[in-house]
């Protein structure tokens, strides 16, 4: 059994909608591919036992315990690899309950899919899961201990924490969608100029000057302290010396910490001796040179969250400690404590394992006890100086209990500290009487303040203390996406997206948007590059200036890891034709229009899918679709467009030389077509679909009749506006065409074009595309083969695994089938054949270059331009 592909999903795909984040396996089960699970002696016992989680693994219909039995009546082994990649993860602490197998056009290989949380450790679970199953089918002897302890620690290392996962839980919640940035760390809530940023329990709206504020405990203790508010009487010290001076002024116990510090890391407290001050002080010196020396303030540990300027929850804080049994051991406690099924490794569940480390042992060390030693029935022993979670603490609800006066002391707090998300902590005999009664104090005022105390409280009620955080980032009623429209098709994307592009700014709005050649923002080029990928839609999603995202969705970003985006506004698809076949597993034209079908599918409810009624399988994407549906077709009578709009549905059709809008039973004539420049005079048929779509989804965006048409008519094609599409030249001798034209569709629309040009002799420059069928070359060929009179072959810079004088070859085939008299030239290099067909073209030809490389045509046209025109002025 072999892994032949790993692909990890980060949003909707070809392989799911519903579930974004899957990983997809391409599985070669060799030797295997024939064997059943039955015929593996024991296989249902044996995965039971190795992991028992996999008895709540459900069958298709649903029912407990399913899966076991599917593998006793036999089913394949890559549906095993499935579920142990499944059930690893949620051993792990990362439920991950959706799966999928399909078998592959190749006998013996299967897709294997299957969600995950964490990328690495989806990864490293598809790994395992191929490695364990091997090893049972050999019936060789497996643990999975080792695995389950790497996926624990993939979790620690990539988790976003829990007070992160409860904000975004609670935007998801809201339909807020967000963003991980993973370089920074920084989580985007919302898109464009609507984003917001978090970082743990800290957002984009919290004050600078308030976290440094709250990062000096010293200054925070003298502004608290000018507003009356109780705090320790301490002092700072740097020295030994300075650490004797403040405890006889204070006396003992005493607390130190770092002056700069947070989450408790090197605090100690209740320290009754010097040996033990010493020792705080030396420990507090790991993290801050300056120490901050307080008064040991008798009482429990409270901490008290204010949100936008509210109190919102409350926990009392206990240390990890065990109770004597008069029995036990302190280890056996501790054993018996980490049983409690609500904790786990780190972050992983409600609380965290009791981990004996050096400061238990030495706690345990001044009160003369080791680890086997045994406590009296009842006696309390605290094994951490601190009441941190993340260490092994509890957390108790005691949000009902706070007194007004100390509610109002925290609000006060947060007000004066200047934080908009604030934890208090505080030292007291009981929360539910005025602090100054019981003699307690404010020990300290954080920034970005764990949640997790109140999220899930080792007893009490939990509070959903990231709504009010979410509630004051985005009001109710505010917005948090911008539109997006999503337009995919084999080909016309480009075209159309900088269309729509163009339409939207005209409008008014701030339009990021990406294409084939790079990524634009507000009109100026960012990114240079094929951008139609996820990152790339990221990119602009995550853009602070940007109020519209116009995304040109190809099928490899789509295959390679998804969409960036889970719904978008506008989903447009233009067509589906034959290209690509045989790469990414995409084999049939009707494998690629489901590819392509991911964009309707993932349009909202309010929004619209836009689609060719002209394209059968285009056409065919409505069935199931959840949104609204605009239609666009050449043919004003076509029956799929008169059906759709007597039914109150909305179309643009080409209706008696205009772009028509059809709603409801009226007809909204936009422009002629001859006058859109798009359109090369109604020429370029090809274009005008793209006229359509975009026409389209400017309605749908609300712009007005006259906006669309003024938008048509100033959108010029060029280089600029259109590099590599439709790009024409006039010279003094001859025209020249440049297109980007890859494909056997794209080839046929631009052949209409040309055969539609008067020319004395028509010139093409062709190539072959390495990665592209035999079939699909020869088609070149012959299509070159009908229009033009002389054929140039060149060929690409990147050959994609392919011989060159093969390609060649196999154009010449096509090419002779229809023409056997002509016998096309060779050059290889671009730049070349094309000064070559420019050199000697006669008068009045029409030269149409198929290009790699457009820039350097086109600079190559323009000098030549500029050349001949100088010999013109020259000459008279």
């Amino acid at each position: 059994m072999k892994i032949l592909k790993l692909k990890i999903m980060r949003g909707p795909s070809y392989w799911s909608i519903k579930h974004p984040k899957v990983i997809m396996l391409k599985l070669d089960l060799e030797d295997q591919q024939h064997i059943q699970t039955n015929e593996v002696p024991q296989l249902a016992q044996k995965l039971q036992k190795l992991l028992p989680g996999l008895y709540k693994h459900r069958s298709s219909e649903g029912t407990e315990g399913g899966f076991i039995r599917l593998v006793n009546e036999g089913t394949t082994l890559s549906k095993v690899v499935q579920h142990i990649a499944l059930e690893l993860q949620t051993m792990a602490g990362m439920d991950s309950g959706y799966g999928r197998r399909y078998a592959s056009s190749q006998p013996g290989i299967d897709f294997v899919v299957f969600s995950y949380q964490e990328e690495r450790a989806g990864e490293y679970a598809a790994e395992a899961a191929v490695r364990i199953t091997e090893a049972l089918v050999r019936n060789e002897k497996v643990s999975v201990i080792q695995d389950v302890a790497k996926l624990h620690q993939i979790r620690e290392d990539e988790y976003f924490g829990p007070s992160t996962e409860a904000i975004i839980r609670e935007a998801v919640n809201r339909n807020i969608p967000y963003i991980q940035n993973e370089q920074s760390g920084l989580i985007h809530l919302g898109y464009g100029v609507y984003q917001k940023h978090i970082q743990a329990a800290m957002c984009s709206n919290t004050s600078c000057f308030a976290v440094e504020n709250a990062g000096d405990k010293n200054k925070t203790k003298l502004i608290l302290q000018e507003a009356g508010i109780p705090v320790p009487q301490g002092k700072i010290v740097y020295t030994t010396r300075g650490l004797e001076q403040a405890i006889d002024e204070l006396g003992y116990p005493v607390v130190t910490k770092p002056l700069y510090g947070n989450q408790g890391k090197g605090a100690s407290i209740n320290l009754p001796t010097w040996k033990d001050a010493h020792k705080g002080f030396t420990e507090a010196q790991h993290f801050s040179e300056a120490v901050m020396v307080e008064q040991y303030i008798e009482g429990f540990d409270y901490r008290l969250l204010v949100i936008n300027g509210k109190f919102i929850a409350a926990a009392r804080r206990t240390p990890a400690m065990v109770t004597g049994d008069g029995v036990s051991s302190i280890r056996q406690l501790v054993n018996k404590v980490n049983k409690d099924p609500r904790r786990g490794i780190g972050h992983e569940k409600a609380l965290t394992h009791i981990k004996i480390d050096k400061l238990s042992r030495r706690i345990l060390r001044e009160k003369g006890l080791t680890l086997n030693s045994v406590l009296p029935a009842g006696e309390v022993l605290y094994l951490k100086s601190t009441a941190n979670l993340s260490t092994g603490g509890t957390a108790t609800d005691v949000t009902d209990i706070v007194h007004p006066y100390n509610v109002l002391m925290a609000e006060r707090i947060a007000g004066i500290i200047g934080l908009d998300i604030c934890g208090v902590d505080v030292m007291t005999s009981d929360i539910a009487i005025p602090l100054p009664e019981t003699r307690g104090a404010v020990i300290e005022v954080n920034a970005a303040p764990g949640l997790r105390m109140h999220i899930s409280p080792t007893d009490g009620l939990p509070r959903n203390v990231a709504e009010p955080i979410i509630n004051m980032l985005f009001p109710h009623g505010s917005p948090s996406r911008i539109p997006i429209v999503a337009i995919t098709g084999t080909n016309g994307k480009t075209t159309t997206t900088r269309l729509t592009a163009h339409m939207l700014n005209f409008k008014g709005y701030k339009v990021g948007y990406t294409t084939t050649d790079g990524i634009y923002i507000q009109g100026y080029k960012i990114i240079k590059g094929d951008t139609t990928g996820s990152y790339s839609s990221e990119f602009v999603l995550k853009d602070p200036t940007v109020n519209y995202a116009v995304l040109e969705c190809a099928r490899g970003g789509m295959l390679r890891s998804g969409l960036a985006f889970t719904q978008c506004d506008i989903g447009v698809v233009m067509n589906v034709s034959e290209d690509h076949l045989g790469l990414g597993d995409i084999n049939s034209v009707e494998d690629m229009a489901k590819v392509k079908a991911v964009i309707p599918k993932t349009v909202c409810q309010n929004g619209y899918a836009v689609l060719n009624a002209d394209d059968d399988l285009v056409y065919g994407m409505a069935v199931g679709l959840r949104c609204k549906i605009a239609y666009f077709s050449l043919d004003e009578h076509n029956p799929r467009i008169m059906e759709h709009i007597s039914k109150g549905g909305l179309a643009a059709v080409l209706e008696d030389g205009f772009i028509s809008i059809f709603k409801n039973t009226y007809k909204i004539r936009v422009d002629r077509v001859a006058d859109i420049p798009l359109t090369f005079g109604g020429k370029a048929r090809f274009n005008i679909y793209n006229v359509l779509a975009a026409t389209l989804a400017g309605y749908i965006s609300h712009m007005e009749i006259n906006e669309i048409k003024t938008a048509l008519r100033t959108f010029i094609p060029s280089p600029e506006t259109t590099p590599g599409r439709m790009n024409l030249f006039k010279l003094p001798n001859a025209e020249v065409l440049i297109d980007y034209a890859h494909n056997i569709a794209s080839m046929q629309a631009i052949s209409e074009f040309i055969n539609n040009t008067d020319a004395t002799r028509k010139i093409g420059i062709i190539a072959g595309i390495g990665d592209r069928r035999d079939e699909d070359m020869k088609e070149v060929g012959r299509l070159a083969a009908q229009v033009f009179d002389e054929i140039i072959i060149r060929q690409d810079k990147d050959l994609r695994g392919r011989d060159g004088k093969e390609i060649n070859n196999l154009l010449k085939e096509g090419i002779f089938s229809v023409k056997p008299e002509l016998e096309p030239l060779e050059i290889k290099q671009e730049s070349r054949a094309l000064a070559h067909a420019l050199e000697y073209a006669p008068e009045g030809s029409f030269i149409a270059l198929f290009a790699e490389d457009i820039p350097e045509a086109v600079k190559l046209v323009e000098n030549f331009r500029l050349i001949q025109h100088r010999k013109s002025t020259s000459d008279h």
